[in-house]
């Protein structure tokens, strides 16, 4: 940690009235999934907010390269791979971040250059829009597609996936910014 002080609002990120998440009733199964995905999204923005280059680039403990840069390149890679890859088969497409030699580039390359930087959440901004104009003509919960490896997947079971990926994801970025000043809450 490096002395600063917490920031917030009673331990929140936000003051309640500003906080960018919704907390509803969605009517509907779509429209509850996209809520708490939305939510997810913006909380791992929240978590990135008001750090430089060298403090988003800052790694976990060693020998993990996770950091809070690379867990936005790696969201990025995983929008991009299940919604744009996989739910709508543009299988041709060379992946985000992610190389034969270097499974971990999303995180391996996320140093504390403004150009990385920049070039992370740009395109998970990009990606997460494109996801929701797809998401915006889905009408098929229960449609089945089959994944660039050749199994059968639910389009539920991949948005439920991505659901938990990102809580997973938004965790560690709790912990990681924690250790970066401090900063706990939301």
């Amino acid at each position: 940690m490096t002395g600063q002080q917490p920031v917030g609002f009673d331990g929140m990120w936000a003051k309640p009235e500003d906080d960018p998440r919704t907390v509803g009733s969605p009517v509907g199964e779509l429209a509850t999934i996209r809520e708490y995905l939305s939510n997810y999204r913006l909380t791992l923005g929240m978590k990135c907010d008001g750090l430089t280059p060298e403090q988003l680039a800052t790694r976990s403990v060693p020998p993990s390269t996770m950091s809070l840069l690379g867990l936005v390149r790696h969201m990025a890679r995983v929008e991009h791979n299940w919604f744009h890859r996989t739910l709508q088969g543009n299988r041709e497409v060379p992946r985000l971040y992610w190389s034969v030699d270097d499974h971990d580039l999303d995180f391996t390359e996320a140093v504390a250059d403004p150009a990385v930087v920049a070039d992370a959440f740009t395109a998970w901004k990009a990606q997460i829009a494109a996801a929701d104009a797809w998401l915006d003509e889905l009408t098929d919960l229960g449609a089945v597609i089959v994944t660039p490896w050749g199994d059968e997947a639910g389009v539920r079971d991949i948005l439920i996936h991505m659901v938990e990926e990102y809580a997973r994801h938004c965790g560690h970025a709790d912990l990681l910014r924690e250790c970066i000043d401090g900063r706990t809450g939301q």
